[in-house]
């Protein structure tokens, strides 16, 4: 008996959306709103950083149809991070469909509900960065930039914006007449060409016309599942709210009008799919060069306005603050402004490539855009593409605050030894050796000088008739003697790296151009060419597995989705940090899509 497919919110829900989720209700000027699901993970370690300012808060706005659900591959990225506040939208996703009034869901009336909720969450001078899909760009932009008088001071705090399919300009009266029309339609009509639209399951135009016709299977099932969970009655009033009214021409409420987005002051990145048939890239492209013109202009350089917002550093000190314990820790380390903050052109397509202008930083008034176009990304980009939460990360530590990089947090929170009782306990547990990797690795933990079964001696013995050579990328003095190696005829090596934090390019390129002399001095040594180089960090995961991947995809032919498998079936488990496999596939997006 084939079971039919299960499309229901709740049960579908990823694991930390769940973990991490409520249902709360809110009350604006204009409706009650009962039941929205309401996702928020405060940072981790929120308590052990500094509180002066708090770390950003990042709140996530879906679009037409959307969910919270559409963003759980960037969450999963981010949480690390900064805290996240994420909501799906009256009657959207886990949320419930309670109210039904038409005006309820007007552009103007989400955005009042969207301030309520995240001022709901906000810390005392807590800063907000906005990072939205779609409606949810519109929806963003009168946030950063109200056309209206919001309730707060919510938009004197919000210092950045991620707008992902943003649409550029508002609907002419003619095209909103033809909308209206259409929407009219008795709801049983519009739930018929629905079902006529799915024709073809995952292959339908339905499907296609979000994600694309060479989008993989998964991407195809979760648009599909999205499509199911999209009721009639939400996307209809939405809709009508997204169109503004007309009198004697003049339109009001609906979508952003283009002033809204043009006086918009804070670090804005567009992203875009080259495949997207629901928001063109064009959009993007109208939008960034509308902000371009708009930011160089002197009346938006003269005007006396400074956002709240931190500057980036312009160097991170990758060793941990030097204060004691129970000292002050409310400063931040080392941290300066820089005069040109960094940008580097993503490994995909990028249009216009290396136009991306840079004011000062920082300048009076602050911003600057950045649009990222992926060739192959459809409108599902958000949760089909693995190099956007990557480039979400980078901007917000170069061109937000510093304080979003995980290194930069790291400074504070790296205080005790690595062989606490606690962290032994783990080393323990894990695997010594993997199997072998492209056939030039093998990803090991760390030895311990005092282990009675992974110590240089018993390594020599188990493992010194394939393993000649071992890399250690730690960044600390090893807890094990190289001597004991080399007296066994294994040759030592030190790439010193820092945990937690991708590899940096130059730390890459020491590690490739370690492994090309060994294997060079290898092919000087007859017979020596079977021999395997050992690759440890602390455990073998991570930057070990960040590492390795790096030399299959650069000189072994892998792609990168190939490499990082390659490792993982290894190396069981993988690399586990998200945010290393963001890296990898932003740094390596242009091989992975065969360019």
């Amino acid at each position: 008996m084939v079971m039919a497919p299960n499309y229901d919110a709740k049960s579908t829900d990823p694991p930390l959306l769940q973990r991490f989720s409520a249902i709360k209700s809110y009350t604006t000027t204009v409706a009650t709103y009962d039941k929205l699901r309401i996702f928020y993970r405060k940072h981790p370690q929120s308590d052990n950083l500094p509180k002066d300012p708090p770390l950003p808060l990042l709140v996530f706005i879906h679009g037409l149809g959307g969910s919270v659900a559409q963003f759980n591959r960037i969450l999963t990225s981010l949480t690390q991070n900064a805290s996240c506040l994420a909501v799906d939208l009256p009657g959207c996703g886990v949320s419930e469909f309670t109210q039904t009034r038409w005006e309820a869901y007007s552009t103007d009336a989400l955005v009042e509900l969207l301030e309520v909720i995240i001022n709901d969450h906000r810390e005392k001078g807590q800063r907000v960065v906005l990072i939205a899909h779609s409606m949810g760009c519109s929806l963003a932009a009168l946030l950063a930039n109200p056309r209206t008088t919001l309730r707060s001071d919510l938009k004197e705090h919000v210092v950045g914006l991620v707008a992902m399919c943003p649409k550029s300009k508002m609907l002419s009266e003619q095209e909103v007449k033809k909308y209206r029309l259409g929407l009219w339609v008795p709801e049983f009509l519009f739930n018929l060409w629905r079902t006529w639209d799915r024709r073809g399951g995952l292959n339908s135009a339905s499907i296609t016309r979000f994600v694309g016709k060479k989008a993989d299977a998964e991407a195809k099932r979760l648009q599909l599942l999205f499509n199911h969970q999209s009721r009639t009655p939400v996307f209809r009033r939405m809709a009508w709210g997204l169109l503004p009214t007309f009198e004697n021409g003049v339109p009001s409420g609906g979508l952003p009008e283009i002033g809204v987005w043009a006086g918009i002051r804070i670090p804005i990145l567009l992203i875009s799919g080259g495949l997207d048939k629901v928001t063109p890239e064009s959009e993007a492209r109208k939008l960034y060069n509308l902000l371009r013109e708009s930011q160089s202009s002197p009346a938006f350089q003269d005007a006396e306005h400074t956002p709240n917002i931190e500057s980036p550093v312009s160097s991170l000190s990758l060793d941990p603050p030097p204060a004691a314990d129970g000292a002050d820790q409310s400063s931040s380390p080392a941290e300066s402004p820089a005069s040109s903050p960094r940008i580097e052109p993503a490994h995909h397509a990028i249009m216009p490539q290396n136009e991306v202008e840079i004011p000062p930083f920082p300048l009076k008034p602050m911003g600057y855009v950045s649009w990222h176009k992926i060739k192959w990304a459809g409108h599902g980009l958000l949760f089909t593409d693995p190099i956007v939460p990557g480039l979400i990360s980078d901007f917000l530590s170069e061109h937000v605050t510093r304080r979003l990089e995980l290194g930069w947090q790291l400074q504070y929170l790296t205080r005790d030894g690595k062989w606490d009782v606690k962290n032994l306990e783990k080393w323990q547990s894990v695997t010594p050796v993997s199997e072998s990797i492209g056939g030039v690795f093998r990803a090991i933990k760390t030895l311990r000088q005092v282990d009675d079964t992974h110590c240089p001696v018993q390594f020599n013995v188990k493992y010194g008739d394939f393993i000649k050579d071992v890399i250690d990328i730690s960044h600390d003095t090893p807890v094990y003697d190289p001597q004991n190696l080399r007296d066994g005829g294994i040759t030592y090596h030190k790439v010193a790296t820092v945990s937690k934090i991708p590899p940096p390019r130059e730390d890459i390129n020491r590690f490739i151009e370690t492994v090309d002399k060994i294997r060079q001095g290898r092919k000087e040594q007859p017979g020596s060419e079977k021999f395997e180089i050992g690759v440890h960090c602390h455990y073998g995961f991570n930057r070990t597995g960040f590492l390795i991947v790096c030399y299959l995809v650069e000189k072994c032919g892998f792609t990168v989705d190939e490499a990082i498998k390659h490792f993982a079936e290894a190396r069981p488990n993988g690399i586990k940090h998200a945010h290393f496999k963001d890296r990898l596939h932003v740094m390596y997006a242009q091989r992975n899509v065969g360019n």
